[in-house]
């Protein structure tokens, strides 16, 4: 009896987790495309810093104040070395995938998102010279595929939003395999990431984003009807941003790694959903079932890595990685939400 309460406890953490990351998740994609559609605070730079701020705000209150995670030390030459190169491809990615929030539909922005898998395996078999098993390869097509469809009938498209979120991926991938070079040695969760990160990325951020977005930012001040109202939903969005990691922490430690990923890839299906119900922005049949297939693809290609994850290694057979490191790409690709 005792058990069977245990797995049925369990089961609806597991499941309270997931719902409670995908609201924050799509809240957040929602409420920044609000802003910059609705509200017309065309400055994803601005928005950017905003976040990071919040972040930053908001980790340093998690740990220092409220205890709720311990620190994670870091050596004070380590943070310039390690954690600011990460910090600036960290905060590079987030600003392309705000810009091209405000140029695409988020439908159209999380299908090429998806891209992400087919971007570092890439990159690591290209620069790292890693071996993929076959089937990692295989994977990839469905991927690379659905986005190529959802891309060639997309009614909305626009070439700035492509390229950002397309680049964005790569800013994903370049991260993640740094953080194998230059955060070994460190167990980071993600609250410590933003905690260390986000002040970088806000004084990496907060020049640019004065100096080119500033005057426009003023304008918008003096015409838009109900600024303060405005602001209250920008920063807001700060706010919901810093839940999203904290959201990202409990579902981590709620579920696992399958149940991760078939949950990452339905949160994609809900976000698209949810953003056409809001934005009624035109899918045409063929953009749906690109996207599907895309979604469809993510999640096999989580399969197979986790299958081949569970695989032992067997010396001397031919074609056999040495390690698990060589055999899988480094990504947990679900674990890219916006700060």
């Amino acid at each position: 009896m005792e058990e069977g309460l245990v797995c049925q406890w369990s089961v609806f953490r597991s499941l309270l987790a997931i719902l409670q990351w995908w609201a924050f998740n799509v809240t957040v994609i929602i409420v920044n495309k609000w802003i910059f559609q609705k509200l017309d605070f065309k400055f994803p730079l601005s928005v950017s810093c905003i976040h990071f701020i919040c972040s930053a705000i908001g980790a340093y209150g998690v740990i220092k104040v409220l205890k709720l995670k311990p620190l994670i030390s870091v050596d004070p030459q380590d943070r310039w070395k390690r954690i600011f190169p990460m910090s600036f491809v960290f905060c590079i990615n987030i600003v392309l995938g705000n810009v091209s929030l405000r140029y695409i539909p988020v439908s159209f922005m999380q299908t090429i998102k998806s891209f992400t898998p087919a971007t570092t395996v890439v990159l690591q078999w290209l620069v790292w010279r890693k071996y993929f098993d076959w089937r990692i390869w295989a994977s990839l097509i469905p991927i690379v595929g659905g986005i190529l469809l959802t891309s060639v009938t997309e009614l909305s498209f626009n070439m700035l939003g492509f390229c950002a979120a397309l680049f964005g991926c790569l800013a994903t991938s370049t991260k993640t395999i740094l953080a194998e070079a230059l955060l070994h040695g460190y167990k980071f969760d993600s609250i410590n990431t933003v905690y260390y990160m986000a002040p970088f990325a806000t004084l990496i951020m907060v020049l640019p984003a004065m100096l080119l977005e500033g005057n426009g930012i003023l304008e918008w001040l003096s015409i838009h009807p109900y600024p303060w109202a405005a602001l209250l939903i920008i920063f807001s969005s700060g706010v919901l941003a810093f839940c999203l990691n904290f959201s990202i922490f409990y579902v981590i430690h709620s579920t696992t790694a399958v149940t991760f990923n078939v949950a990452g890839n339905l949160k994609v299906a809900v976000a698209v959903l949810v953003s056409w119900l809001i934005f009624r922005n035109p899918i045409s049949y063929m953009n749906a079932v690109g996207c599907a297939i895309t979604l469809v693809g993510c999640t096999f290609y989580g399969y197979v890595r986790h299958m081949l994850s569970q695989q032992p290694s067997v010396p001397g057979t031919p074609r056999t990685p040495r390690s698990k490191m060589e055999l899988l790409p480094l990504v947990n690709d679900k674990l890219d939400d916006k700060v």
